[in-house]
């Protein structure tokens, strides 16, 4: 339901070996919503994601999804309850076709028809994949193979989606492009929260933003008002 809290992390303290990362960071996202997470490199983006999916266990704090406590549950079982992750780096198995890589997003759902209507909806998202279904993927593009690290996240049918970093290093083209299909995962009913360095889109695309640094959230705002607000840009984000 639009407005429910669907993700909380409260007061989350975690990190590497002895060293945390994280201090008490808090955070939320309502069901249906496009929220953002910017902040200069360092800062804790990606270590709050690997938290949050459970790749990382918090020494402190608690994280709630959905009205379930998932704090420290494993990657998997995190996925299974509907919190998907698209990590930094456009992961894909290249000797494997791109049909084969959107099927192992699907590994969890043994009904053959619903695997199928999702192959059908990451087809309408990005086109460009049913023309390159039987291209392996270590053969495409960037941009390409971003989207298809984000297509193969879309087959579990999540209720959110974690996305890091997803124009890192890509054409203006294609940043325009994963620009556009995030808001339209958005539309389709499927909460997102992004990190992303390109301060322009996070703004753009999202509802809601999150200022992070030193591992600790310094500033929530719409995201409409930090666009407009040039001296907290440039306090936080040296833009």
């Amino acid at each position: 339901m639009p407005g429910a809290k669907l993700l909380v992390a409260d007061a989350i303290t975690a990190g590497y070996g002895k060293i945390d990362i994280l201090h008490g960071l808090s955070l939320y996202v309502d069901a249906g919503e496009i929220v953002s997470i910017i902040g200069p490199n360092g800062a804790g983006k990606s270590t709050a994601f690997k938290t949050i999916v459970g790749f990382l266990h918090p020494r402190a704090g608690t994280i709630r999804f959905n009205g379930e406590e998932i704090s420290g549950l494993r990657p998997d079982l995190v996925l299974r309850r509907g919190l998907a992750y698209v990590p930094q780096g456009r992961i894909v198995f290249p000797q494997m076709t791109v049909l084969e890589n959107l099927e192992m997003g699907a590994y969890i759902e043994h009904n053959r028809t619903r695997v199928s209507q999702a192959l059908e909806q990451v087809y309408t998202l990005f086109p460009i994949l049913r023309e390159r279904r039987r291209q392996l993927g270590g053969t495409l593009s960037g941009g390409e193979q971003q989207m298809l690290t984000m297509a193969r996240s879309l087959g579990t049918d999540p209720k959110l989606l974690l996305i890091d970093e997803p124009t890192e290093g890509l054409m203006p083209a294609f940043v325009e492009t994963i620009g556009r299909t995030i808001t339209e995962i958005q539309r389709q009913g499927v909460a997102v929260l992004l990190v992303e360095q390109n301060t322009r889109l996070a703004l753009e695309s999202t509802q809601r933003v999150y200022l992070i640094e030193k591992g600790t959230i310094k500033h929530e705002a719409r995201s409409a008002e930090l666009a407009r607000d040039a001296e907290m840009r440039h306090r936080y984000l040296g833009v």
